[in-house]
């Protein structure tokens, strides 16, 4: 029977690369001189440190075209709320988000169940696996998944015949 998993996965070396990319700019651009602010990144959890609110911005503009670069779109990232840091420093968490939320994966196997579609979906841990008996179907429902518009990124993967 065929069947293929929906995930929703970042490659964090792409990430790693952004973030080094994005710290070399950081260190030759003029309106960053003089500026302690810096980017980190552990597991799957990116730490921006900046000066000011400003500066933060311009760091969140340069880190999407940066990951956008490698691959990585801007719905996999969650931005956390801007803390204060030592003195006027401001600092902000960004998580690389991995798998499908309990939540998300629920409403699209609603979704696909609701279009009558001619597959089973069932939810495999953080990822959703797809079954029917025509490769066409399977076709149909990732058409159907991909037309659906969700904010987070999906990939289509380990399809088998």
């Amino acid at each position: 029977m065929p069947s293929f998993d929906i995930v929703s996965e970042a490659d964090l070396s792409e990430v790693d690369n952004a973030l080094n990319n994005l710290s070399r700019e950081i260190s030759t651009r003029y309106d960053f001189k003089g500026s302690n602010c810096s980017v980190e990144h552990k597991d799957g959890v990116i730490t921006i440190f900046a000066d000011d609110d400003l500066k933060l911005k311009q760091i969140h503009e340069i880190l999407r075209s940066h990951l956008h670069k490698r691959g990585i779109e801007p719905g996999q990232l969650d931005y956390q709320k801007t803390e204060p840091a030592a003195g006027m420093s401001v600092r902000q968490n960004i998580v690389v988000k991995q798998g499908l939320e309990k939540e998300l994966a629920k409403k699209i196997v609603k979704d696909i169940k609701g279009a009558k579609l001619k597959v089973q979906v069932s939810i495999q841990g953080d990822s959703l696996r797809v079954s029917g008996k025509k490769r066409d179907d399977l076709q149909a429902a990732i058409a159907f998944v991909k037309g659906l518009g969700l904010e987070q990124p999906l990939q289509y993967n380990n399809f088998r015949d």
